[in-house]
């Protein structure tokens, strides 16, 4: 019998996945301790012939003892918590779902820019505390969305807010451009993007590279009215250079879906803002995003426990 271990909490739960992994025979062990550091998984890495990675990361000291694995998969897009050289020094593939929740993250980009610009999590607050306390709130249509990271993600989420009536800018190196083009997004340096903008949705990877992109110099170049919306990584950005703008009155509002650290420290100021808006690191969680990733990532098992190389394979000519 095949062991699969997963430090994902949602692989196998959801659609047509537990029954393909029932049929399948294979063993699906979880290793979601939240009171350790790797969440269990060294107690059973020993074990495992495929490895589906959730937040919890992987690197050389995770993989010693990994006898009997065959490749490493992300339940997800980013790999930033994956050490690929380390991977590709013990011979094993890695994977990711490329495109597989690039719509539900797309969509709840449009709920952060929905709910911040009704009001809805303070007039929430409001009628549910016995107050009746009418905010007057701002449409979308006719706003400039700035969208820094135009792949799958970016893709949808420009579609979505052509659809709303939006202006659509990107920021983006490796833009495709005969998409821009033809759905009327405009390609602008990051700062241009900044001016500009009455939202900001960053669908970007983290990791050293974009470390504190987001910091007091570029939120000064942001309209006062405008909000930034985070569904990349926490650490893209500066979080007390948003407090401070958010309360100088040069920041409207702040959507967050990515930390530093999950669950993040709530004693921080941005937790207790009232033009904040927080979700718990589930831009992909949708039945049908999580069913898709999920397929994918049995489409990939099957293909390393036959012996191949799957397609989707992000260091296939590195491999030592």
């Amino acid at each position: 019998m095949a062991v699969i271990v997963t430090t994902s909490p949602g692989f196998g739960k959801h659609g047509r996945v537990p029954d393909l992994i029932a049929e399948h025979g294979w063993e699906l062990v979880r290793c979601n301790d939240t009171s350790l550091p790797d969440g269990g998984l060294s107690a059973h890495i020993g074990r495992a012939d495929v490895l589906v990675v959730g937040l919890i990361g992987v690197n050389a000291e995770t993989l010693k003892g990994a006898d009997r694995l065959k490749g490493v998969i992300k339940h997800g897009v980013g790999t930033d918590n994956i050490d690929i050289p380390a991977c590709s020094a013990a011979g094993l593939p890695v994977m990711n779902t490329p495109g597989a929740n690039a719509n539900a993250v797309a969509e709840l980009a449009v709920g952060f820019m929905f709910s911040l610009a009704r009001n809805m999590a303070t007039s929430h607050a409001s009628v549910i505390a016995g107050k009746w306390e009418r905010q007057v709130g701002t449409e979308l249509s006719g706003k400039v969305l700035g969208i820094v990271g135009l792949g799958n993600i970016g893709r949808r989420l420009a579609l979505a807010a052509r659809g709303l009536g939006m202006k659509v800018v990107a920021s983006d190196p490796y833009a495709d451009r005969d998409f821009a083009a033809a759905h009327e997004v405009e390609i602008l340096p990051l700062d241009d993007l900044l001016e500009r903008s009455d939202y900001v949705s960053l669908h970007i990877f983290g990791g050293a590279e974009n470390a504190g992109l987001i910091n007091a110099g570029k939120l000064a170049l942001m309209k006062p009215t405008a909000c930034l919306l985070n569904l990349a990584r926490g650490e893209v950005v500066d979080l007390d250079a948003v407090v401070a703008a958010l309360d100088a009155g040069t920041l409207g509002g702040v959507g967050i879906d990515a930390y530093t650290s999950e669950p993040p420290d709530i004693s921080h100021p941005v937790f207790h803002h009232p033009r904040a808006v927080f979700m718990p690191h589930s831009g992909a969680d949708t039945l049908e995003s999580v069913e898709n990733v999920g397929l994918m990532v049995v489409e990939d098992i099957e293909t390393l426990l036959a012996g191949g190389r799957p397609a989707r394979c992000l260091n296939g000519g590195e491999l030592g």
